[in-house]
């Protein structure tokens, strides 16, 4: 009877729709101090006068939202760039790598999504590999959304190797309110393609450059999820995919 139970349970979290499974899932370690502050001011608030406290609360699940920290199913072929956060794919540009990570001077395809306010904020590694570089920058908090944010912006940057000796970089890049860049991987570390390594505070950028020769599998304009949709395949000769809306 319990294992039947059990049984049940797993086949309805199987079948749960994927923005049910966004919305409820756990708050990252981040977020927690936030959630607990906008608590404390909804309690205080609602003593001071009660009808503020639900207004108030309503920013701390607001915030709770903000952090949340879904699980997400990894394509695990070799060769596959997924990407490293949820976002807009809003820029796809042939550019040089950012010159802090010893990559040359060779353009490379270079695709940006912007993460609203509304977007998970986890960021994850795209690609399988041992990280060769690692480099903060302070800068600009321009709109992130602006091709210039690359080169002006407060950012992370991230080299990742792979085994076949290619190199990917993906830059955590600083919005008008983001003002709190993480990242937890270390010089040398072994990292695989989904795992979370990172997280940037409120509204933000991330950037991955493709190797020269590697052609984008999205488009402009297509919404990507963090460690799931392919970005790239550097194991294939298919040409850069187009879209349009319909």
């Amino acid at each position: 009877m319990r294992g039947s139970r059990r049984r049940t349970n797993q086949a309805r979290t199987r079948i749960m729709h994927p923005a049910l499974k966004s919305v409820a899932a756990p708050v990252n370690r981040d977020g927690w101090p936030f959630v607990m502050i906008t608590l404390v001011l909804a309690v205080a608030a609602g003593l001071a006068w009660p009808p503020l406290f639900w207004p108030v609360a309503g920013v701390a699940a607001w915030v709770a939202y903000f952090f949340r920290d879904p699980k997400r199913v990894t394509p695990t072929r070799p060769g596959l760039v997924v990407s490293p956060g949820d976002g807009l794919v809003s820029l796809i540009a042939t550019v040089p790598p950012p010159p802090e990570l010893s990559m040359g001077d060779e353009p490379r395809v270079r695709i940006s999504i912007f993460l609203s306010i509304f977007d998970v904020h986890i960021q994850r590694v795209p690609v399988d590999g041992v990280v060769g570089a690692l480099s903060y920058r302070h800068g600009k908090f321009v709109n992130a959304a602006l091709d210039k944010a690359s080169e002006d912006n407060e950012r992370m940057s991230v080299r990742v190797d792979t085994a076949d000796g290619r190199s990917i970089a993906f830059v955590q890049i600083a919005g008008l309110v983001a003002r709190r860049i993480r990242c937890d991987l270390a010089d040398g570390q072994a990292v695989r393609a989904g795992e979370r390594y990172g997280l940037i505070r409120f509204g933000s950028r991330v950037d991955v450059y493709l190797p020269p020769g590697v052609a984008p599998l999205v488009a402009v304009g297509q919404y990507a999820i963090g460690g799931e949709t392919v970005f790239a395949d550097l194991n294939s000769s298919e040409p850069a995919r187009e879209g349009e809306e319909r």
